[in-house]
């Protein structure tokens, strides 16, 4: 029920608005709120918090349909299904109370602060410090990449306490509120190869001061563990995300090759092309069956670390030949914008990158093989 009412509710409201997005390089905070009003944010919330109090099988239907509609400028999977769980999962009683009921119904959108221009995989390595003064901590750095950037005003910034030096020990996440914030400033509103909706931005942290009280969990120096923790369902979100557009891909080349002409015939009438599809649709039957695989070990709480970072390598990999093999069978329409195979071909090309790049995944699969 709720990707059907997903599906009907990005088809009415979004699709009609799709190149508008495209053009602002975001979706407004005022189409946050209007979906978060029907039901499309934080939809595994616990209700005592604001949300509809189902699991990650919820945000997965409505990731699908978002994928299927290819609605990539939508920063809500992170806001729902990754800011939102790194509160609930490690945040106090205070924190989740605060926060959360704000991100059920857009009043805050968020965003997580892990990349900095020097540092993309290697979180062991970031360099933005969260320096203790008195009740307050001080942050200074720079993050680049980050969804929901321009929209955000309310940031997790994985950074550095105490004194630390560098790896893992230290890493702390310590949320800004950015209304009043000093020092905390917006940089360029990044201009990509694809996703041309998606929110993406710099952001800067000049001694921008927050309350102690901002720091998630008890203790500083959890922020490498409370990563970890959630990167799994992070990277399931990339492969479900992988899924829908594949779907999609499929469902739009097949139309295309029954109706176009060439030479006296369709296209779906040559060998050719009836042989490509159905290699295609092989990849996306299998790919199909791996994703819901590794969705029931994650909603039983058996999803590891290794499995999810291989899920999301050979998904994205999948996603990019599916691609790639479609937008061929549309010819020199497929190089055309106007068309839907051209944005979703765009747009999967940094499924292999974000997330952490496919590298870094099957370099983490393969410490526990």
């Amino acid at each position: 029920m709720l990707q059907d009412a997903a599906a009907r509710y990005i088809a009415e409201k979004w699709v009609p608005r799709a190149a508008e997005f495209r053009e602002l390089g975001l979706m407004p905070p005022a189409v946050w709120r209007e979906a978060a009003a029907h039901g499309l944010l934080c939809a595994s919330t616990p209700e005592e918090y604001g949300g509809a109090g189902g699991d990650f099988g919820h945000e997965a239907a409505i990731l699908l349909e978002q994928a299927r509609a290819n609605m990539s400028g939508w920063g809500g999977g992170l806001h729902s299904a990754i800011v939102a769980p790194y509160i609930l999962h490690h945040g106090s009683e205070a924190q989740k109370r605060r926060w959360l009921p704000k991100m059920c119904t857009a009043e805050f959108i968020t965003a997580i602060a892990m990349t900095e221009p020097g540092t993309g995989s290697d979180l062991q390595s970031v360099r933005t410090t969260a320096r203790r003064a008195g009740d307050e901590y001080v942050i200074n750095g720079a993050k680049t990449f980050i969804t929901n950037g321009q929209n955000a005003n309310l940031i997790a910034v994985v950074c550095r306490t105490g004194d630390s030096g560098s790896g893992a020990k230290g890493i702390s996440l310590v949320f800004v509120e950015t209304e009043g914030a000093e020092g905390f400033r917006r940089g360029r509103h990044l201009d990509k190869v694809g996703m041309k909706a998606q929110d993406t931005s710099e952001l800067f942290f000049d001694d921008v001061r927050v309350p102690v009280e901002n720091l998630l969990g008890m203790k500083e120096g959890q922020g490498f563990f409370q990563l970890m923790q959630e990167l799994p369902q992070e990277r399931l979100i990339i492969a479900v995300s992988g899924i829908g557009a594949m779907e999609r891909a499929l469902e739009e080349t097949l139309a295309y090759a029954k109706e176009r002409k060439a030479f006296g015939k369709t296209v779906w009438d040559f060998q050719n092309t009836r042989f490509k599809l159905a290699e295609v649709q092989a990849t996306v039957l299998a790919t199909r069956a791996y994703v819901d695989a590794c969705m029931t070990a994650h909603l039983k709480g058996e999803l590891d670390a290794a499995r999810a970072a291989l899920a999301k390598a050979w998904v994205s990999e999948q996603q990019c030949k599916v691609m790639d093999e479609c937008l061929q069978l549309f010819g020199g329409y497929g190089y055309m914008m106007e068309y839907p195979i051209a944005e979703l071909y765009v747009d999967a090309r940094v499924q292999r990158i974000y997330g952490g790049t496919n590298e870094i995944m099957k370099e983490l699969a393969s410490r526990f093989m």
